[in-house]
Protein backbone atom coordinates (compact mmCIF):
# COMPACT_ATOMS: atom_id res chain seq x y z
CA UNK A 1 0.00 0.00 0.00
CA UNK A 2 1.38 3.35 -1.10
CA UNK A 3 2.02 5.79 1.63
CA UNK A 4 -0.96 8.42 -0.21
CA UNK A 5 -3.56 5.55 0.43
CA UNK A 6 -5.97 6.00 3.25
CA UNK A 7 -7.43 2.74 4.98
CA UNK A 8 -10.63 2.98 7.17
CA UNK A 9 -11.23 0.96 9.89
CA UNK A 10 -14.22 -0.89 11.30
CA UNK A 11 -15.76 0.25 14.72
CA UNK A 12 -14.46 -3.45 15.72
CA UNK A 13 -11.04 -2.61 15.22
CA UNK A 14 -11.41 0.78 16.49
CA UNK A 15 -12.70 -0.42 19.91
CA UNK A 16 -9.51 -2.80 20.32
CA UNK A 17 -7.59 0.00 19.23
CA UNK A 18 -8.72 2.38 21.79
CA UNK A 19 -9.54 0.22 24.04
CA UNK A 20 -13.17 0.83 24.73
CA UNK A 21 -16.28 -0.64 23.49
CA UNK A 22 -18.28 0.14 20.20
CA UNK A 23 -21.43 1.10 22.09
CA UNK A 24 -18.87 3.55 24.05
CA UNK A 25 -17.61 4.62 20.87
CA UNK A 26 -21.13 5.23 19.39
CA UNK A 27 -21.79 7.56 22.57
CA UNK A 28 -18.82 9.69 21.58
CA UNK A 29 -19.93 9.83 18.14
CA UNK A 30 -23.41 11.02 19.32
CA UNK A 31 -21.56 13.63 21.18
CA UNK A 32 -19.53 14.81 17.66
CA UNK A 33 -16.51 12.86 18.62
CA UNK A 34 -15.60 11.44 15.50
CA UNK A 35 -17.55 11.40 12.37
CA UNK A 36 -16.89 8.24 10.66
CA UNK A 37 -18.08 7.37 7.04
CA UNK A 38 -20.41 4.83 5.61
CA UNK A 39 -19.72 1.87 3.60
CA UNK A 40 -22.04 0.81 0.93
CA UNK A 41 -22.95 -1.49 3.25
CA UNK A 42 -23.59 1.17 5.80
CA UNK A 43 -20.63 -0.40 8.07
CA UNK A 44 -18.79 2.78 10.03
CA UNK A 45 -15.33 3.53 8.52
CA UNK A 46 -12.91 5.00 10.98
CA UNK A 47 -9.59 6.80 10.30
CA UNK A 48 -6.56 6.73 11.89
CA UNK A 49 -7.37 10.39 13.15
CA UNK A 50 -10.20 9.58 14.75
CA UNK A 51 -8.91 7.01 16.50
CA UNK A 52 -5.94 9.30 17.93
CA UNK A 53 -9.21 12.04 18.99
CA UNK A 54 -10.94 8.59 20.51
CA UNK A 55 -7.59 7.96 22.46
CA UNK A 56 -7.33 11.72 24.00
CA UNK A 57 -10.84 11.24 24.96
CA UNK A 58 -10.30 8.06 26.77
CA UNK A 59 -7.42 9.50 28.58
CA UNK A 60 -9.34 13.00 29.75
CA UNK A 61 -12.27 11.01 30.80
CA UNK A 62 -9.84 8.12 32.88
CA UNK A 63 -7.25 10.08 34.17
CA UNK A 64 -8.03 13.89 34.27
CA UNK A 65 -11.95 12.86 35.52
CA UNK A 66 -13.32 14.95 33.15
CA UNK A 67 -17.18 14.00 31.90
CA UNK A 68 -17.87 13.73 28.21
CA UNK A 69 -19.33 17.16 27.74
CA UNK A 70 -16.06 19.00 29.20
CA UNK A 71 -13.80 16.82 27.33
CA UNK A 72 -15.79 17.73 23.73
CA UNK A 73 -15.85 21.23 24.34
CA UNK A 74 -12.13 21.07 25.25
CA UNK A 75 -10.92 19.44 22.59
CA UNK A 76 -13.49 22.02 20.49
CA UNK A 77 -11.20 24.98 21.43
CA UNK A 78 -8.59 23.25 20.52
CA UNK A 79 -9.40 22.90 17.25
CA UNK A 80 -9.46 19.05 17.21
CA UNK A 81 -12.98 18.36 16.50
CA UNK A 82 -14.18 20.19 13.47
CA UNK A 83 -17.55 21.65 12.63
CA UNK A 84 -20.07 19.61 10.54
CA UNK A 85 -19.81 19.42 7.23
CA UNK A 86 -22.13 21.33 5.50
CA UNK A 87 -24.52 19.93 3.04
CA UNK A 88 -22.23 21.31 0.26
CA UNK A 89 -19.50 18.20 1.24
CA UNK A 90 -19.84 15.55 -1.67
CA UNK A 91 -18.49 12.09 -1.72
CA UNK A 92 -15.52 11.85 -3.79
CA UNK A 93 -16.19 8.66 -4.61
CA UNK A 94 -19.53 8.56 -5.86
CA UNK A 95 -18.63 11.86 -8.18
CA UNK A 96 -16.03 9.61 -9.48
CA UNK A 97 -18.20 7.16 -9.85
CA UNK A 98 -20.40 9.30 -12.20
CA UNK A 99 -18.20 10.84 -14.31
CA UNK A 100 -16.88 7.28 -14.95
CA UNK A 101 -20.40 5.70 -15.61
CA UNK A 102 -21.53 8.40 -17.52
CA UNK A 103 -18.68 8.09 -20.26
CA UNK A 104 -19.28 4.02 -19.73
CA UNK A 105 -16.12 3.46 -19.13
CA UNK A 106 -14.61 0.50 -17.35
CA UNK A 107 -12.18 0.33 -13.88
CA UNK A 108 -9.57 -0.85 -16.28
CA UNK A 109 -9.64 1.86 -18.75
CA UNK A 110 -9.37 4.45 -16.11
CA UNK A 111 -6.90 2.47 -13.54
CA UNK A 112 -4.44 2.50 -16.30
CA UNK A 113 -4.90 5.65 -17.61
CA UNK A 114 -4.32 7.29 -14.20
CA UNK A 115 -1.43 5.07 -13.12
CA UNK A 116 -3.02 2.87 -10.27
CA UNK A 117 -4.65 -0.55 -9.73
CA UNK A 118 -7.97 -1.39 -10.90
CA UNK A 119 -8.25 -2.32 -6.60
CA UNK A 120 -7.06 1.34 -5.72
CA UNK A 121 -9.66 2.80 -8.08
CA UNK A 122 -12.76 0.86 -6.69
CA UNK A 123 -11.79 1.47 -3.11
CA UNK A 124 -11.50 5.30 -4.17
CA UNK A 125 -14.86 4.85 -5.56
CA UNK A 126 -16.24 3.14 -2.64
CA UNK A 127 -14.85 5.83 -0.10
CA UNK A 128 -12.66 2.98 1.22
CA UNK A 129 -9.34 4.65 0.42
CA UNK A 130 -8.59 8.60 -0.49
CA UNK A 131 -6.45 9.76 -3.38
CA UNK A 132 -3.38 11.67 -3.15
CA UNK A 133 -3.51 15.44 -4.98
CA UNK A 134 -1.45 14.07 -7.77
CA UNK A 135 -3.81 11.12 -8.21
CA UNK A 136 -6.53 12.96 -8.51
CA UNK A 137 -4.92 15.34 -11.12
CA UNK A 138 -4.37 12.59 -13.27
CA UNK A 139 -7.74 11.03 -12.99
CA UNK A 140 -9.17 15.19 -13.45
CA UNK A 141 -6.86 15.65 -16.77
CA UNK A 142 -8.66 12.10 -18.36
CA UNK A 143 -11.96 12.85 -17.38
CA UNK A 144 -10.72 16.59 -19.10
CA UNK A 145 -12.48 18.24 -15.89
CA UNK A 146 -10.38 19.81 -12.95
CA UNK A 147 -10.66 19.13 -9.34
CA UNK A 148 -12.86 21.91 -8.96
CA UNK A 149 -15.23 19.88 -10.73
CA UNK A 150 -15.30 17.39 -7.91
CA UNK A 151 -16.54 19.91 -5.37
CA UNK A 152 -19.84 20.21 -8.21
CA UNK A 153 -20.23 23.28 -7.37
CA UNK A 154 -23.22 23.48 -9.31
CA UNK A 155 -24.70 26.77 -7.56
CA UNK A 156 -24.13 30.46 -8.95
CA UNK A 157 -21.39 33.10 -6.74
CA UNK A 158 -22.91 33.20 -3.20
CA UNK A 159 -20.79 36.02 -3.22
CA UNK A 160 -20.95 35.47 1.05
CA UNK A 161 -19.82 31.88 2.05
CA UNK A 162 -20.24 31.22 5.95
CA UNK A 163 -17.67 28.60 7.33
CA UNK A 164 -20.53 26.14 7.99
CA UNK A 165 -21.24 26.73 4.19
CA UNK A 166 -17.86 25.63 2.38
CA UNK A 167 -17.48 22.93 0.01
CA UNK A 168 -15.08 20.23 1.41
CA UNK A 169 -13.19 17.98 -0.45
CA UNK A 170 -10.67 15.09 1.46
CA UNK A 171 -7.95 15.44 -0.68
CA UNK A 172 -5.60 12.55 0.17
CA UNK A 173 -4.50 11.54 3.97
CA UNK A 174 -4.63 14.28 5.71
CA UNK A 175 -5.03 17.21 3.11
CA UNK A 176 -8.47 19.00 3.54
CA UNK A 177 -9.64 21.32 1.51
CA UNK A 178 -12.15 23.84 1.50
CA UNK A 179 -13.98 25.89 -1.21
CA UNK A 180 -13.96 29.58 -0.27
CA UNK A 181 -15.95 30.68 -3.40
CA UNK A 182 -17.55 29.43 -6.84
CA UNK A 183 -19.29 29.95 -9.91
CA UNK A 184 -18.16 32.25 -12.57
CA UNK A 185 -15.27 32.99 -11.15
CA UNK A 186 -11.72 33.90 -12.49
CA UNK A 187 -10.03 32.82 -9.41
CA UNK A 188 -10.55 29.54 -7.18
CA UNK A 189 -9.76 30.20 -3.34
CA UNK A 190 -9.19 27.24 -0.94
CA UNK A 191 -8.35 27.22 2.30
CA UNK A 192 -5.98 23.81 3.22
CA UNK A 193 -5.42 22.36 5.97
CA UNK A 194 -2.54 19.76 6.08
CA UNK A 195 -1.87 17.01 8.66
CA UNK A 196 1.80 16.84 9.57
CA UNK A 197 3.59 14.21 7.28
CA UNK A 198 0.84 14.86 4.32
CA UNK A 199 1.24 16.55 1.26
CA UNK A 200 0.44 16.10 -2.49
CA UNK A 201 2.45 12.89 -2.83
CA UNK A 202 4.03 12.70 -6.25
CA UNK A 203 4.92 15.92 -9.12
CA UNK A 204 1.58 17.69 -11.02
CA UNK A 205 1.57 20.40 -13.54
CA UNK A 206 -1.57 22.21 -15.32
CA UNK A 207 -1.89 25.87 -16.77
CA UNK A 208 -2.36 28.57 -14.97
CA UNK A 209 -1.45 30.99 -11.82
CA UNK A 210 -0.82 30.01 -8.17
CA UNK A 211 -0.75 31.82 -5.08
CA UNK A 212 -0.59 31.14 -1.40
CA UNK A 213 -0.10 32.00 1.93
CA UNK A 214 0.85 30.33 5.06
CA UNK A 215 -1.43 31.12 8.05
CA UNK A 216 0.33 29.14 10.60
CA UNK A 217 2.30 25.79 10.43
CA UNK A 218 5.01 25.31 7.53
CA UNK A 219 5.45 24.00 3.97
CA UNK A 220 8.08 22.18 1.77
CA UNK A 221 7.19 23.14 -1.86
CA UNK A 222 8.97 22.07 -4.36
CA UNK A 223 9.12 23.37 -8.08
CA UNK A 224 11.42 21.36 -10.80
CA UNK A 225 14.56 21.27 -9.12
CA UNK A 226 14.22 23.82 -6.67
CA UNK A 227 12.41 23.59 -2.89
CA UNK A 228 11.28 26.56 -0.71
CA UNK A 229 10.44 26.09 2.69
CA UNK A 230 7.51 28.50 4.08
CA UNK A 231 6.06 29.50 6.92
CA UNK A 232 3.49 31.73 8.94
CA UNK A 233 3.25 34.36 6.93
CA UNK A 234 5.38 33.65 3.89
CA UNK A 235 3.46 34.24 0.78
CA UNK A 236 4.17 32.08 -2.76
CA UNK A 237 3.30 33.07 -6.59
CA UNK A 238 4.51 30.54 -9.06
CA UNK A 239 3.02 29.37 -12.41
CA UNK A 240 1.06 26.12 -12.61
CA UNK A 241 2.23 24.68 -15.45
CA UNK A 242 6.05 23.87 -13.65
CA UNK A 243 5.36 20.34 -11.82
CA UNK A 244 5.35 20.93 -8.15
CA UNK A 245 4.62 19.11 -5.16
CA UNK A 246 4.57 19.68 -1.57
CA UNK A 247 4.45 18.24 2.14
CA UNK A 248 4.17 20.06 5.59
CA UNK A 249 7.03 18.79 7.47
CA UNK A 250 6.21 19.93 10.58
CA UNK A 251 4.39 18.38 13.43
CA UNK A 252 1.27 20.56 13.69
CA UNK A 253 -1.18 21.08 11.26
CA UNK A 254 -0.90 23.98 8.25
CA UNK A 255 -2.69 26.53 7.12
CA UNK A 256 -3.01 27.99 3.93
CA UNK A 257 -5.05 30.08 1.30
CA UNK A 258 -4.21 29.15 -1.85
CA UNK A 259 -5.57 30.70 -4.74
CA UNK A 260 -5.51 29.30 -8.13
CA UNK A 261 -6.26 31.17 -11.32
CA UNK A 262 -8.16 30.44 -14.36
CA UNK A 263 -10.05 27.79 -11.85
CA UNK A 264 -8.23 24.80 -13.56
CA UNK A 265 -6.61 23.33 -10.44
Amino acid sequence: MSRNEQVYLKIGDVARLVGISPSGIRGWESLGLARPQRSNGRYRLYTNDDVRLLKKARYLRKVRRLNPPAIVEMLKREGAIKPPASHGTITLGSRLRQLRTKRRLSLAEVAAAAGISVGFLSAIERSQMSASIGTLRRLARYYRTNILDFFDPAESNPRLVQPAKRKVLEAGPGVHMELLAWGNTVMEPHLFRIKPNAGSGESYAHEGEEFLFVLRGELKISLADDEYHLKRGDSFYFESATPHHWKNPGTRETWLLWVNTPPTF
